[in-house]
């Protein structure tokens, strides 16, 4: 890409778990040659322990809260791509201060293909404790709302990551022209 304004935004990348923001993450950041960041690896970096342990020891309240911060100090840092855990958008001074710092990216892919990605792992603790379908119908019909205000909305059920990581950035690019 070419140096714009949005070379001056952290790109935020939302969704349900399964829908690919780590990997889409990591070849958008090589694409717009920026660093990539993971806020739960940050969280787990920051606390000394993974999400599953946080959430088993600590509940979800205490997760969030942390959550919130680190995500704060990462949109402090120099522009990046930033991939953020299912949940954190959901929480409005989360979705504040994205909106005041970064531009959103919802990744939206259908219940059916983000099931099939997570069963590939067993590193969810929201989905251990029933049928991964129902869950993740459940989370995208609370969450739908929040996800619904991100700026760019992106289809990531079909094709492959980098065929996504391409729509962002014709995504990105047509929102500049746009200004």
């Amino acid at each position: 890409m070419t140096r714009t304004a949005l070379h001056d935004h952290t790109i935020v990348l939302i969704g349900l778990m399964g829908a690919g923001k780590t990997t889409v993450g990591r070849r958008l950041a090589a694409a717009m040659d920026r660093p990539f960041a993971d806020a739960d690896h940050e969280i787990e970096r920051a606390a000394g322990r993974s999400v599953s342990e946080i959430f088993e020891d600590f509940g979800e309240a205490a997760f969030r809260d942390g959550e919130r911060r680190v995500i704060a100090r990462l949109l402090d840092q120099p522009p990046m791509v930033l991939a953020l855990g299912g949940g954190a958008f959901v929480d409005p001074d989360t979705r504040t201060l994205i909106a005041n710092k970064a531009i959103s990216i919802w990744l939206q892919a259908d219940v059916e293909t983000l099931a099939t990605r997570v069963a590939r792992r067993d590193t969810r603790p929201l989905l251990r404790d029933g049928n991964p379908v129902e869950i993740l119908e459940r989370l995208l019909e609370t969450r739908q709302p929040a996800y619904a205000e991100a700026d760019i909305h992106i289809d990531a059920s079909a094709g492959t990551h980098q065929a996504t990581a391409d729509a962002i950035i014709a995504a990105l690019k047509d929102r500049e022209t746009q200004k």
